[in-house]
């Protein structure tokens, strides 16, 4: 039987894969994922809707949508600045990737932390919270001043996630920042600022002694296999141990689209393109 990969889901802080048609199979540390894609990639559609094109995605593309669907996407978009009469109560957040890497961003309060999740943010401190445009002012603000980006690759959080401090390093790094950031004049009358403390994922993603990272995989492929035991999961990436014992990072963004089938027993354990990590160490412009 064939799965259409509809993404990764986090409810309750526990992830989960997502499929086309609604189902959700939630994911466990320690358990074994092995699968095998088939046939060609397909646009997911947009917003609940089928692609009506029908449209191949290209393999290495993280965004999983044709050209149409990505655009209708966006112009729906909190995140894209489109939409500026939400009457939903918005929150401000710091996020804590690794040293030297928090963000600031916001997200409507009724999801609660699951955008951080989603983001995989290690760990993170509510702002302030009330309207959209006052959260979106108040955003723009503190990224300036405190001179933090409002988004952050995911290969740099990949490349921090296996070597991290521990859980009060990361709370106090994140406090200096909310006292930098409260600190500050310029807020938005109409957003409350809330008192500061510090929530902390590590132990929702499993990142406790998590292994160096080996490589990651780079696209699916039909009839290409990928298989190994789950050690941890953050934002949209699974940390898989395979059966050569190398830590792999697949980003489940690239799962979306495909049409999954479960892998045959004795088969290797991924047959997919990865990507060595990058161990080197470079003192200057020319390595010796």
């Amino acid at each position: 039987m064939v799965w259409r990969c509809a993404g990764m889901r986090w409810a309750g802080g526990v992830p989960g894969l997502r499929w086309e048609g609604g189902r959700v199979s939630v994911l466990a540390y320690g358990q074994w994922i092995s699968f095998r894609a088939v046939g060609r990639r397909l646009c997911p559609g947009t917003r609940g809707n089928p692609c009506p094109l029908e449209a191949t995605v290209p393999p290495r593309a993280t965004g999983a949508q044709c050209p149409a669907c990505a655009r209708l996407d966006r112009a729906h978009s909190v995140a894209a600045d489109t939409i500026a009469d939400d009457p939903r109560t918005y929150r401000v957040y710091l996020a804590w990737f690794g040293p030297g890497m928090t963000k600031v961003g916001i997200t409507a309060e009724e999801r609660g932390d699951a955008r951080l999740l989603e983001q995989g943010a290690v760990a993170f401190g509510w702002l302030g919270r009330g309207p959209l445009m006052a959260a979106r002012r108040t955003e723009e603000l503190l990224r300036h001043a405190l001179k933090v980006p409002d988004r952050i690759p995911y290969a740099q959080k990949r490349a921090v996630r296996h070597e991290l401090p521990a859980p009060d390093v990361r709370r106090r790094e994140i406090e200096e920042l909310y006292g930098r950031a409260t600190g500050l004049a310029g807020w938005a009358e109409t957003l409350e600022r809330l008192d500061f403390q510090a929530y902390d994922h590590g132990e929702a993603f499993g990142l406790a002694g998590l292994p160096a990272l080996s490589g990651t995989v780079t696209e699916l492929r039909d009839d290409g296999l990928v298989a190994g035991r789950l050690l941890a999961a953050a934002g949209p990436d699974l940390h898989l141990l395979d059966s050569e014992g190398r830590c792999l990072a697949l980003d489940t963004r690239l799962m979306r689209g495909w049409g999954l089938v479960a892998a045959e027993a004795g088969r290797p354990s991924v047959t997919v393109p990865v990507r060595k990590a990058n161990t080197d160490v470079q003192d200057g412009l020319f390595p010796t």
